[in-house]
């Protein structure tokens, strides 16, 4: 991936700490005035009336704070601000994370998070909402709630004992007495309850058919999977790990020969790079996970675009969340031609993150992402971005 690294020095050297909006920026707006409370997190859909609905999580903390909940909000067709935020989902007394919405083929609308029992990511549990009642203001009338609960079978075992052997050497272990790395988590795999929970969203799937493969990490394993339905939504079942040493938060793609390539936020070792692993069976089981060339501290999401270019958006740093970027490729990602910076400022001045990325009917880009400036002053902010432009 030479080609990245050029085009990564050619932009940084002419960065500057700027708040000059790019020209293919058309629109950047907050969702909500900036506040103290946590937000983050946030997922964006097109609906079909053209309003955009967006969801994200609320409260005063994450993990360990109890009182966090799904918040969102509407851009109806027409306006040009969005609408006061509104409640999702609440679990009582559980923290709610994670959030992701999505049409199912059906144009059913899906609202996936993560229930966090016992205040553990490893511990959490992945619940669904489904609507068809969707178009008027305001939040969706759910009509459907239940938890979607997966359990990996021995063959999850083996498929991580198998690729942990394909990957580079590590040497990585604490003291003379406690085992390397990989053999705790090939231990840990031969748990059926650890592998059981823990499975957590973050970024939105992907539809073939009927299929719908929804990408899923842990923290427990500090690698991923995938979660798949053979019905459009209503049943669903595991997919083999997407075994790695900190390959996480899955954002996944299918290339013109008809496998899946997913990015990954890295969650290993330094230096902090892009993940990528590839499927040839549509999700079913995945190539051991390998760094790019990509910089990567925090953020990952992938979009194929309706004239075939790829767009990347992610930190592509290695020391924080204060830049935000947004890269299209026209060869798969062989190569990242084009460039246009979303968010840059000092280092302590400000974290995006956790971006979300769709394509709406007239081609434009429409993003949301955690905005969050010193201060603790919080946001969710929406950019829609003209890929011609860029």
């Amino acid at each position: 991936m030479k080609p990245f690294l050029l085009t990564c020095i050619a932009f940084c050297l002419n960065l500057s700490f700027s708040s000059a909006q790019p020209a293919a920026i058309e629109k950047s707006l907050l969702l909500f005035p900036l506040q103290d409370k946590h937000v983050h997190a946030s997922s964006v859909v097109y609906l079909p009336n053209g309003d955009f609905l967006a969801v994200w999580f609320y409260g005063s903390g994450e993990r360990t704070a109890d009182d966090v909940k799904l918040m969102g909000s509407r851009l109806e067709k027409g306006k040009s601000t969005w609408s006061e935020p509104f409640l999702m989902a609440d679990t009582p007394n559980i923290p709610d994370c994670n959030p992701v919405l999505f049409l199912n083929q059906e144009n059913k609308l899906f609202l996936v998070w993560i229930a966090v029992q016992a205040n553990k990511w490893e511990q959490s549990i992945l619940r669904l909402r489904t609507s068809t009642d969707y178009l008027k203001s305001g939040p969706p009338l759910w009509n459907w709630q239940d938890n979607i609960l997966l359990k990996p079978g021995d063959t999850f075992t083996q498929e991580v004992a198998r690729k942990m052997k394909e990957l580079p050497e590590n040497t990585a272990g604490w003291a003379e007495y406690a085992p390397a790395y990989d053999k705790m988590i090939i231990v840990a795999s031969q748990d059926v309850t650890k592998r059981s929970f823990g499975w957590m969203t973050r970024i939105k799937p992907l539809m073939l058919g009927n299929r719908i493969v929804l990408p899923l990490y842990s923290d427990g394993f500090n690698f991923s999977l995938c979660a798949i339905s053979e019905d459009r939504g209503n049943t669903w079942r595991p997919g083999l790990p997407l075994v790695g040493r900190g390959p996480i938060q899955p954002a996944i793609v299918q290339k013109m020969n008809g496998n899946l390539m997913a990015y990954m936020r890295d969650s290993g070792d330094a230096p902090g790079r892009v993940q990528t692993s590839e499927s040839s069976d549509q999700g079913e089981s995945w190539t051991a996970a390998v760094k790019s060339d990509i910089p990567n501290t925090a953020s990952v999401e992938l979009l194929v675009l309706q004239d075939g270019k790829w767009a990347f958006v992610g930190n592509d740093l290695e020391d924080g969340r204060y830049r935000l970027s947004l890269y299209l490729s026209d060869d798969e990602g062989k190569s990242w031609k084009w460039k246009t910076t979303l968010e840059n400022v000092a280092p302590g001045q400000g974290s995006f993150s956790y971006p979300s990325l769709i394509q709406a009917p007239d081609g434009l880009l429409h993003l949301t992402y955690s905005y969050h400036l010193a201060q603790d002053k919080k946001s969710i902010k929406y950019v829609v971005v003209n890929p011609t432009k860029i």
